[in-house]
């Protein structure tokens, strides 16, 4: 696998007023004169991180990280228990990513994220296929009900005892939408209520990641700062709640919208957390998607994945703009 390239500092970055007392934060690396491309991060709720810099050649592309509203730098923030999130949805997020590209002054730019911000991608570019020059997603989720179905139940057959431990964290007359009821309690005024529903979440996160054929660092979701575990907690359950505000199959059936924008579906075999029949029914919906299933990795990756990657980004980087 190529070596990754160096973190350098963002050489741009500021705080965008989105509305709604919002304001997400963004920074850009590389050459201001390079591909515009953004990273979309996943969750939602985990903000950006720096070490996704590394992917991409600082010498061909102009690199924009943003914090989706309430989480990483952006403000107001999550964790603090008096922020609403009723101006959070994923309506709300694609409007912040085109404005965000407005500010920025790019024309077009290629959209690389994964797990859930495979999802705000996808989002996005059907609202706004003129700016997109290219998708790059890893772990394809288009966060339909079923999919979060799976997520915090159907896969609980593989977890019987962390899956119990995750249902006995919600009152019994609750558990019949146990998302919807850690939205509830997350969201808590009582901290002592939402800080036991945020790693109640975090350890079941945790559970589904544990047969990754990489191993994750130990406990990837408990191990997070404070701030970040209940950003997360909060967020994610906000919207996996609503559906993500998407009706059931939404982005699957407008996958057509796409037409013209090529793309690459990085998925891992032995994703238990997102399953490879989205990526598989998203690659047929989309005919200029390219869809590659590697045995050696699940939803944290893995090292087929990571070269493939890793090659597809330099591959577009050398393309001409």
């Amino acid at each position: 696998m190529p070596a990754p390239y160096p973190v350098l500092p963002p050489h741009d970055h500021g705080l965008l007023d989105v509305g709604d007392g919002n304001r997400v934060h963004w920074e850009v690396s590389g050459n201001p004169a390079g591909r515009p491309a953004v990273v979309v991060h996943g969750g939602p709720g985990t903000g950006s991180s720096p070490r996704n810099r590394k992917l991409f050649d600082p010498d061909r592309y102009r690199l924009v990280l943003f914090d989706q509203r309430g989480c990483g730098r952006s403000t107001p923030h999550v964790a603090d228990p008096t922020t609403s999130l009723e101006h959070n949805t994923t309506a709300h997020l694609v409007a912040d990513m085109e404005k965000l590209r407005e500010h920025l002054g790019v024309e077009r730019w290629l959209l690389f994220g994964g797990s859930w911000g495979s999802t705000l991608i996808l989002a996005y570019a059907q609202a706004f296929p003129e700016r997109v020059s290219g998708i790059v997603l890893a772990g394809v989720t288009t966060t339909r009900r079923s999919e979060t179905a799976w997520l915090y139940g159907g896969v609980g057959r593989f977890f019987p005892e962390a899956y119990a431990r995750f249902r006995a964290g919600v009152p019994q007359d609750e558990r019949d939408d146990l998302v919807a009821a850690y939205a509830r309690r997350a969201s808590s005024t009582d901290l002592a209520v939402r800080d036991q529903a945020v790693a109640d979440w975090c350890a079941w996160e945790d559970a589904v990641l544990s047969l990754e054929p990489a191993k994750p660092a130990a406990a990837p979701y408990t191990g997070r700062p404070e701030a970040g575990r209940i950003s997360l907690v909060r967020i994610a359950s906000h919207y996996f709640a609503h559906g993500a505000w998407l009706a059931e199959g939404e982005l699957l059936r407008g996958a057509g919208k796409l037409s013209g924008i090529p793309g690459v579906l990085l998925q891992g075999r032995h994703d238990l957390g997102s399953p490879p029949h989205t990526a598989w029914e998203l690659a047929r919906a989309w005919p200029d998607a390219n869809l590659h299933i590697f045995d050696d990795s699940g939803h944290m990756g893995g090292t087929g994945m990571g070269r493939t990657l890793q090659q597809t980004l330099d591959r577009l980087g050398r393309a001409p703009l």
